[in-house]
Formats: C-alpha cells, sequence, structure tokens
C-alpha cells in the first residue's frame, strides 16, 4: 500500500499523548482491544518480548510493501531483496501493494502465509514466539487514507508499547492505543511468514490447513511434503492434511508412503470418498487394479460432490485392467 515517513519528532510525541490521554481520560471505546489487554493479560504471554536480528530495509517511495515483506522471509531465511519483490508485489497503478499479492508472494518463495485472527493478543503471541509480524495500518486522518505496511517485531506489556520497523524508522515505538487507532482502520489485518516445517503461535487448524493448500498450489511438492507433515504432528487426526501429505508423496513419485498415508486416513473416515478415489487411484498405478476397483466402487456407491471425479478413476481402472500393459508404476 502507499507508504509514507513514519511520526517523528514534536509530533510523534504530541501524537501519543493525545491517545494515552484520551485512554486514561474514559474513552476507551476507541481502543476495544487496547483496554481488554490492559484489563485481562493473559498470565502464559511473556511481558516483553523483542525479536533479536529482526532485518530492516528503509523502504523505497511508496514500495512498505516489498519492504515489509522482505523483513518477514529473509528473517525466515529466504535470501530475497525487497527490490526482487518488487514486480511481485508493488502496483504502480495503485502506488502500493494489495494484502492478496502479499500473501501469493510469500508462497512463491516456499513459506505459508497466514493472516492472524483480528486480535491485539494473537500479534503479541506471535511476537512472543519469535515470529515478525506485517500489520496494515492506515495512518491517514479523516476521509485522508494513508495506508501503510510496517514490521511489529517487539513489544512491552508493562509500558503498553509496539516495537516497529516502519518506512525508514529501524525502532518505532507506539503506545498500543495509537497502533490499534491505526491498525483497526483495516479490520486489523495481520500477517505471518513461515517456513513450512514451522507453524504459527495462533494458527487455527482449519485455517492453517486452508494455507497450506495455498502453498501447494505453487507447485513444489517437496515444500508441501514438509508442511503437511508438519502439520500433521500437531493434528494427527486431520484426515485433510492427510490427503494434502499424499498428495506430496504422490507428485514425488512416492506412491508407496502415498498409499500407507491413506490406508491410514481410510481407517479414520472410511467413507470419505476423496480418500478411497485418491487409495484407488494409487494403486491402480502400482498395477493392482484388483484392489482398487473395490475401492473405487465404494466411493461411487457413496455418491456426493465427489462421485463424479470418482466415476472417472473407475473408468480408469477397468481400461488398465483391460489392457494391463497400460497399468504400473508411472
Amino acid at each position: 500500500m502507499t507508504a509514507r515517513r513514519s511520526p517523528t519528532g514534536r509530533s510523534a510525541r504530541l501524537a501519543a499523548g493525545v491517545f494515552v490521554c484520551a485512554l486514561a481520560a474514559g474513552c476507551a471505546s476507541f481502543f476495544p482491544q487496547t483496554v481488554a489487554l490492559r484489563d485481562a493479560r493473559p498470565a502464559d504471554l511473556p511481558q516483553r518480548a523483542e525479536i533479536a536480528g529482526t532485518p530492516f530495509f528503509p523502504q523505497e517511495d511508496y514500495q512498505c510493501g516489498p519492504a515489509a515483506l522482505a523483513t518477514l522471509l529473509v528473517h525466515s531465511g529466504a535470501k530475497v531483496t525487497p527490490a526482487q519483490l518488487v514486480p511481485e508485489v508493488y502496483l504502480p497503478e495503485r502506488q502500493g501493494s494489495l494484502q492478496v499479492e502479499m500473501l501469493a508472494a510469500a508462497r512463491r518463495h516456499g513459506r505459508v502465509s497466514y493472516v492472524l485472527a483480528p486480535q491485539l493478543e494473537d500479534l503479541l503471541r506471535e511476537l512472543a514466539s519469535g515470529n515478525p509480524v506485517i500489520v496494515l495500518q492506515n495512518q491517514g486522518l479523516g476521509p485522508f487514507e494513508k495506508w501503510h505496511y510496517a514490521v511489529a517485531f517487539g513489544y512491552d506489556l508493562e509500558a503498553g508499547e509496539l516495537v516497529l520497523r516502519s518506512a525508514t524508522t529501524e525502532r518505532q515505538v507506539l503506545p498500543f492505543p495509537v497502533h490499534e487507532y491505526v491498525w483497526k482502520k483495516s479490520g486489523y489485518w495481520a500477517m505471518v511468514a513461515l517456513p513450512p516445517d514451522r507453524i504459527a503461535a495462533t494458527a487455527a487448524e482449519a485455517r492453517w490447513l486452508a494455507a497450506l493448500a495455498s502453498l501447494e498450489r505453487t507447485g513444489d511438492p517437496r515444500i508441501a511434503r514438509t508442511g503437511y507433515e508438519t502439520f500433521l504432528k500437531r493434528w494427527p487426526e486431520n484426515v485433510g492434511g492427510a490427503i494434502g501429505l499424499a498428495n506430496a508423496h504422490y507428485a514425488l513419485g512416492e506412491l508407496a508412503q502415498a498409499e500407507g498415508v491413506l490406508r491410514d486416513a481410510a481407517r479414520r473416515e472410511p467413507g470419505s470418498v476423496v480418500v478411497l478415489n485418491n487409495l484407488a487411484q494409487t494403486l491402480s498405478d502400482l498395477g493392482r487394479n484388483d484392489e482398487a476397483l473395490a475401492l473405487i466402487e465404494r466411493a461411487v456407491a457413496a455418491g456426493g460432490p465427489f462421485a463424479p471425479a470418482a466415476r472417472e478413476t473407475r473408468d480408469l481402472i477397468l481400461s488398465r485392467k483391460s489392457s494391463p500393459g497400460r497399468s504400473g508404476q508411472k
């Protein structure tokens, strides 16, 4: 989004003072998350955290998106520069970067991009776990919008402050009310970008699985395999995760591993048409068409939205049975 210089000097001190005074004076309805955190601090949340070694890339004009995303990617171990990200996320006609482009670019660099729940506490939990967070701010006043991406990398609960890399300021300290005011206009939008062998501290099972599915669509099955393996260590009973892992094995030609994962999934959810279909396909590719046919008949009989795909798989298996030379591992 559009970049601007971060508040500095006298104007920033006055702004902070105004918000703090408003909070103390009872105007807390403007800062509900700050007030909630102040009134009920989670006992398991550290009092302060700051992620050492967080990269700093002073942004070029209007290019806070590439600078912020490079901060997360480099921290995660990727080798990339803001300049390399410009053609991926920067839209000249908008003089900024859209959230969807930020998420997609992180995936293209082999990272799981994940939008946090719109909660200040979740933001702080990610920081306490060592994960820098991109936050989308609107620093404008009234009808004048000035959208800006900054990277949070620390906080102090006692002082009520968030620490950010922002524009050309390497260590910007914002009181929580100031941060919430400029953050809430984006719907409290925030994202992390993590290697596939890690899971965000605040990840929700279904939403992390969806993030992995988006990463899988970038086309690198090795990265997808790692992501799904990590997912299943956290949520071992998730059949969707097992299907994803089996698909990654299949794409890598690891058919025996795909079979094993799918058989485990079938034991947990024997009526899943997707599991039965994929297991039948895998067995057929291994040349075991009689086993495959028995499974695919169950899938077809179950009906539902995936029945057409199951019928296609059955037709393939039947054609292979009638022409044995066409079956076997590819």
